[in-house]
């Protein structure tokens, strides 16, 4: 298996989240249609949170979906390295703050997670941000250990087969059919071999950030080896049909930009 940790670039990616943190939270505030409309509902529906349950949000950045979790009745700690994104969520309203626990941890260090306890948690969620995390081998550890037995973790990524910094975005036109036939698709030239690289995840935004692309075989089999056990996985797409003239996630309905992911802890 490809290594699907990088700890020399552990350090630099913590720094420059943190130094992104304000201006993200500006942009994002409480989600755009991204998060709206394509991953919180694949998420829910794998997370299937019960009231009173408590949930582990890990790299939670400005706290969006900590909110959106205690809303739906559960009691959330809300752990991210990064103090300025906790500051940030901390300043964000909230109906129910009672439900809510925010902690800076550094997701990388196994020493800092041991602080989470063991067997305390009913779910965890790590959404929109494995792929921004340089070693995730430890926290995938933790999760196993804190998670009741049978819980359930749950993730988001870009998808590793078609949502990559080896995948482009199409738009094609045939003048020779009608008045000319545009297109849309998803070119993948590389996948299993891809190496950590930094770009933008907003237009605008202050730092690029490291990209940490794991192809399936290697993210599935990290959470294998930490011992959790795949029993859910969804797909989405943007169903609207063409929204741009440009290539755009919106035209490629038969090509998720997402992988959402449900694992179990063991019965014992």
């Amino acid at each position: 298996m490809r290594d699907v940790d990088f700890p020399a670039l552990a350090s630099e990616s913590r720094a420059i989240w943190n130094e992104n943190a304000r201006w993200w939270d500006n942009k994002m505030g409480d989600g755009n249609d991204w998060q709206k409309l394509l991953i919180a509902p694949a998420v829910e529906r794998l997370l299937q949170i019960t009231p009173g349950e408590r949930v582990l949000d890990l790299a939670c950045g400005n706290g969006q979906f900590t909110r959106r979790l205690a809303d739906s009745g559960a009691h959330v700690a809300g752990i991210d390295s990064s103090a300025e994104f906790l500051e940030c969520a901390r300043q964000r309203p909230s109906e129910h703050p009672e439900r809510i626990e925010y902690r800076q941890l550094d997701l990388t260090s196994e020493e800092q997670l041991t602080t989470l306890g063991e067997r305390e948690f009913d779910a965890a969620l790590c959404n929109m941000a494995l792929m921004d995390i340089a070693c995730i081998e430890p926290l995938l550890g933790a999760i196993r250990r804190v998670l009741k037995p049978s819980g359930r973790f749950v993730f988001s990524v870009p998808h590793p087969c078609f949502n990559t910094n080896g995948t482009t975005l199409m738009a094609e036109r045939d003048d020779y059919v009608g008045d000319g036939i545009v297109t849309y698709s998803v070119r993948v030239s590389r996948y299993r071999n891809l190496t950590p690289q930094r770009g933008i995840g907003i237009p605008g935004q202050p730092h690029p950030h490291y990209y940490f692309h794991r192809p399936l075989h290697a993210l599935l089999g990290a959470c294998f080896a930490a011992g959790l056990m795949l029993d859910g996985l969804e797909e989405p797409v943007f169903e609207g049909g063409p929204g741009k003239a440009a290539p755009s996630w919106d035209n490629v309905a038969e090509i998720p930009p997402v992988l959402a992911a449900r694992l179990r802890a063991p019965v014992s």
